[in-house]
């Protein structure tokens, strides 16, 4: 029997958007909306919602900012009930420049932090609740957030925010089921009044494992991306998702079409998945920056020396 109640958030956009400074092209991106939306897929996350007082536009694409102009190019003309969604860094959004949810083709803004942030995260989603959107947090490396300081942010997530969801992001891809199992329910015990998400990283091919894990323990909302499009090691593939829900609302075969025309190609462009040094990382519980670096230098596949310098030891374990 499948679930009702779990939502599919597409994220290839977004985090794929990390490898290539969020210059997808405009052909591209509308051509993962229409798959998307006739797989009836609930959100596709478009990108950031950063400031351009930060970051400048000619650094980075036009997925870095999500102009509501934009976006409206993206939807104009295909029948969708999927809804767009954005994402909001802690110190890198100006809450100003996003109009209220009744002026703007976003549905959902989603705050994300590391726990340390939590309340910088849920003053951002107040506000952007109070402009009429749905809201999620999501705390990032959360394996490596202190039981202390998680504890305490989810008491306050309880207590104070305004957020529908709470996610569970394994930013390092470093979590294992028994990991996966006790956050979530450490999650559900604390936090009453909001649904618990989860968003997996793949660098130890564990991304969808995870993501199961997740769903038995009664996780509601679930990220995913195309053919597991995302920064380094990538994401839960969208298309295994898919297969497990058995969702009678879900259609796999515009997905599978997107990847064949789309996303093979795709692959002869951009590097992602799972490679022995985003692999490393995770093992280690480090950010992929290190690995994502190697990968860009000569040494790219010198992965003993690169697992010594992260251990600090070039002897023999």
């Amino acid at each position: 029997m499948f679930r009702e109640k779990i939502k599919v958030l597409d994220c290839t956009i977004r985090d794929g958007g990390l490898i290539n400074k969020h210059d997808f092209d405009f052909k591209f991106v509308r051509a993962v909306y229409k798959a998307l939306s006739e797989a009836r897929i609930d959100y596709m996350e478009i990108g950031y919602k950063n400031s351009k007082k930060l970051f400048s536009d000619k650094e980075y694409g036009q997925w870095k900012f999500c102009d509501d102009e934009q976006i409206k190019k993206v939807i104009d003309g295909i029948e969708s009930q999927t809804k767009i969604s954005v994402m909001v860094d802690v110190d890198r959004v100006d809450v100003e420049d996003v109009k209220p949810r009744k002026e703007s083709p976003v549905a959902m803004v989603r705050v994300a932090c590391y726990v340390k942030d939590i309340d910088k995260a849920i003053f951002l989603a107040n506000r952007f609740a109070d402009k009429g959107y749905e809201t999620t947090v999501n705390i990032m490396a959360i394996s490596r957030a202190p039981e202390a300081e998680l504890t305490e942010a989810f008491h306050q997530l309880n207590e104070e925010c305004k957020a529908d969801v709470v996610y569970i992001v394994d930013s390092n891809g470093a979590l294992y089921q028994e990991t996966t199992e006790l956050l979530i329910k450490k999650a559900k015990d604390i936090i009453k009044n909001k649904e618990i998400g989860i968003h997996a990283h793949n660098n130890q091919q564990l991304a969808f494992g995870n993501t199961i894990e997740a769903i038995i323990h009664n996780a509601n909302y679930v990220d995913g991306t195309v053919y597991g499009l995302g920064r380094a090691a990538g994401n839960c593939p969208l298309e295994l998702i898919l297969g497990f829900l058995k969702n009678p609302k879900f259609d796999i075969r515009p997905v599978l079409d997107l990847i064949s025309k789309e996303f093979i190609p795709l692959r002869e462009k951009m590097e992602w998945g799972y490679i022995i040094p985003y692999a490393i990382t995770g093992i280690l519980d480090e950010h992929p920056r290190t690995a994502m670096a190697l990968r860009d230098s000569e040494k790219k596949e010198n992965y003993r020396e690169f697992y010594e310098s992260l251990i600090g030891s070039g002897e023999t374990q």
